[in-house]
């Protein structure tokens, strides 16, 4: 298949979270499997600071309302892959010092849907003017949203986009791309399609919705958070209706791992490395950890955090329950940045508890690395979370998940219990209501079996022999696109 790859964000060339991390893998693996993928993204002003693309001869323009914006192409390549990557350039929308939100005020820019119109836009542009011949578009999240409505509007009758089938991937509905009606001008897109099973979303423009009502077929990052979307507003947000009219066109795929990334046998950011063989480099990074948050090096479970510091991630279940948790024979070790109160909240806890607490504001990614060799068990008690990614690292790094049954984390984690303990299955701790005693309950359960070496050895090693990466994943995608292809 011919397989054009549509994304707003990219590793190593740019990233906010952890789409960057799929669009940099997906698309290798993809090409790895035989087909032929071309890669999208905008040329964003960090992008040359990774690579140095170069500029083809090639142009294009825009209508944005009643002005005409220019663009051009940049060519380069996934790293340590022969997969291209093309990059749209309009200085004007991508030459920011951020992706999406002025550094100066914390705001999201005031031109963000003009900018993603563009993208959205540019890339079709750009695939004439290259000649390329897809099959498939696979579009990301609200910023490339448009493109499926453009192939079924604007496109429709372009001889190049005739046979070419789409496919749209949720990866956190919380970010639907909303913006004022008015801007429904800027698209170019006739104002019909602006009513309420379509672009409309009480009174606003819905990026995200016209990517779910116009697309061939619609996935999302798990198959547990394919069917939470479509029960209540808490998942859903507000969207809930619209994905139940299209539920025989939804799927959910696992997100996978690159173990060339991560991986503590031959991990180049941990102190020592180790395997499910030999284990004797985990407790050398364990006490690395605790010297590098200034903690007792002591034979108690370190629990960690790696965390955006949001309502979403469950952090405040853990607030709640702090005081609690300091009861117990614990360390607990946090990276991780987002609300400022929640930032304070975390720091005033480290001062409280200099011997048992650490706390690091910011994002640092070698220590996202040390802490996953070096802690015992990982916290992830969020609300909803689509797919999660950490407590797939954590598994490979025999630290032990603890987490809220829901999303991609009730997908990976299997509670351990006499049963699944007995049965081999058990591959971490898990709790089903989102409240503070749950979580506690549950933090108490797994701190009393880390003492029992035996039990717990089996549980990490269960855990560690387990295979999460990308090749699977990419096999599902590849059956996904054949699922596009038969529509008419």
């Amino acid at each position: 298949m011919n397989i054009i790859y549509v994304s707003p964000e990219i590793v190593p060339f740019a990233k906010t979270g952890g789409l960057a991390d799929v669009a940099g893998t997906l698309p290798k693996c993809l090409s790895k499997l035989g087909h032929n993928v071309t890669v999208f993204m905008p040329l964003y002003k960090g992008v040359k600071n990774v690579t140095n693309p170069v500029q083809m001869n090639l142009s294009f323009e825009i209508p944005i309302f009643n002005n005409s914006k220019p663009g051009s192409i940049y060519k380069g390549f996934l790293p340590e892959s022969k997969t291209p990557i093309y990059f749209i350039e309009n200085d004007g929308y991508y030459g920011r010092n951020e992706l999406y939100k002025d550094p100066k005020t914390g705001k999201d820019f005031a031109d963000n849907c003009e900018r993603f119109i563009f993208f959205s836009r540019g890339v079709l542009e750009a695939i004439k003017l290259l000649k390329l011949t897809p099959d498939i578009i696979h579009c990301n999240d609200w910023q490339s949203a448009l493109i499926p409505v453009y192939l079924k509007t604007l496109y429709a009758t372009d001889l190049c986009f005739q046979k070419v089938r789409s496919v749209f991937t949720i990866h956190n509905l919380g970010y639907q791309g909303l913006f004022w009606h008015w801007d429904m001008k800027l698209t170019g897109l006739d104002w019909s399609l602006f009513n309420w099973k379509q672009l409309e979303f009480f009174g606003n423009l819905n990026l995200l919705k016209g990517g779910i009502v116009f697309s061939d077929v619609i996935n999302t990052v798990s198959k547990k958070y394919a069917e939470e979307i479509q029960t209540t507003d808490d998942f859903g947000k507000g969207l809930e209706g619209i994905l139940r009219e299209r539920s025989k066109d939804l799927y959910g795929i696992l997100n996978g791992i690159d173990y060339s990334v991560w991986d503590p046998a031959h991990d180049r950011l941990i102190p020592a490395n180790y395997s499910i063989n030999d284990l004797k480099g985990k407790q050398v990074c364990k006490r690395h950890l605790q010297q590098r948050f200034n903690l007792p090096q002591k034979d108690v479970p370190v629990l960690a955090m790696i965390t955006r510091l949001d309502v979403q991630k469950g952090v405040l279940l853990l607030a709640d329950i702090f005081d609690d948790l300091m009861k117990l024979d614990l360390q607990f070790v946090l990276l991780g940045t987002g609300n400022i109160e929640y930032e304070s909240r975390f720091k005033a806890y480290a001062k409280q508890y200099p011997k048992k607490v650490g706390i690091y504001i910011g994002f640092d990614n070698a220590l996202a690395h040390e802490i996953e060799a070096g802690a015992d068990i990982f916290l992830m008690p969020s609300k909803y979370e689509p797919c999660g990614l950490n407590q797939l690292y954590s598994l490979r790094y025999g630290t032990v998940p603890l987490i809220r049954n829901t999303g991609g984390l009730a997908d990976t984690i299997t509670d351990c219990t006499p049963a699944t303990l007995k049965n081999g299955k058990a591959n971490g701790f898990s709790f089903d209501e989102f409240t503070s005693q749950a979580l506690l309950k549950t933090i108490t359960r797994a701190v009393t079996l880390c003492k029992d070496k035996a039990r717990w050895l089996r549980i990490m090693k269960h855990g560690m022999k387990q295979d999460w990466s990308w090749e699977h994943s990419a096999r599902e995608y590849a059956k996904l696109y054949e699922k596009a292809l038969q529509k008419a």
